[in-house]
């Protein structure tokens, strides 16, 4: 292999790196801790460990996994969205028992979801139970804040993934985007009842916002913008701006950074061929 050709290699494996350095995937959205605890160095404390332990290591395989424990009564699980690489899923859930383990120490139930995953764990059975709970919501600016038909697009959006099947969905009208995705434990219907109710919150508790989220207690419905405009507040909390556009930019600016490189190290080689000569 030639020395350009190596170099060549090189700079285009750290493409990917300039691609997905600012994905926010494992942005913070919330969290809940139990009020009950359990006592540290209890048999329910290694189990909670144990279980942990054992979904992390299950990510390599599989966007979706849970747990349980009977002689503590324990279940566990987590959800990554599915659309995303393993490594991005492990990632992700990494980060998540990590925050989890500082903002709920030694809580008997937590749950903790990331933009890019969701892990909860609790004394309480609720694997394979539907529940349409309301968890969290957060709304973007007014839609004037964008301009053009915002609030008609988004109900087209979020329509389409009200009537599309699988666990994640994804949609879009015009410029707004939406997303939504099933706790893999839900069957078929279970799924499509809690999008539905899903899509009904947001748009009921984002009626006139040009982006929202609203996570339940098996699922989320979420949109957003995708040309570029983005709210200058939010009603609830910051808005996610982590769309489209801004893995196109990423994209771009990787593609512009790499061909940089190349064309400086072609410019080096070709300099050194001529002193030589």
């Amino acid at each position: 292999m030639s020395k350009f050709t190596t170099i060549l290699c090189l700079l285009l494996s750290l493409l990917p790196i300039f691609v997905l350095s600012d994905d926010g995937y494992n942005a913070f959205v919330y969290a809940g801790c139990s009020l009950p605890h359990y006592d540290p160095g209890s048999l329910y404390e290694s189990a909670v460990d144990s279980s942990l332990a054992a979904l992390i290591n299950s990510a390599a395989f599989t966007s979706y996994s849970n747990f349980t424990s009977p002689s503590t009564s324990l279940s566990a699980l987590y959800q990554c969205r599915s659309d995303l690489p393993a490594s991005v899923c492990s990632s992700c859930l990494h980060t998540a028992v990590s925050q989890l383990s500082a903002l709920c120490p030694s809580a008997a139930g937590a749950t903790i979801q990331l933009r890019a995953c969701l892990i909860k764990y609790s004394n309480e059975s609720f694997i394979g139970k539907p529940d349409t709970t309301l968890l969290y919501k957060k709304c973007g600016a007014p839609a004037a804040s964008y301009g053009g038909d915002v609030i008609g697009m988004r109900d087209a959006a979020i329509g389409t993934i009200q009537a599309s099947g699988g666990a994640y969905r994804v949609g879009g009208a015009g410029y707004v985007q939406a997303e939504s995705q099933c706790i893999g434990d839900l069957d078929t219907k279970e799924c499509s009842d809690c999008v539905t109710v899903a899509v009904s919150q947001v748009r009921s508790a984002c009626a006139y916002a040009g982006a929202g989220e609203v996570y339940l207690g098996k699922c989320y419905a979420r949109y957003w913008a995708n040309n570029g405009y983005h709210p200058s507040s939010s009603s609830n909390s910051r808005v996610d701006n982590n769309d489209e556009t801004g893995k196109t930019l990423a994209i771009i600016i990787g593609l512009i950074a790499g061909v940089a490189l190349i064309i400086v190290f072609l410019s080096f080689i070709r300099r050194a061929g001529s002193e030589k000569d």
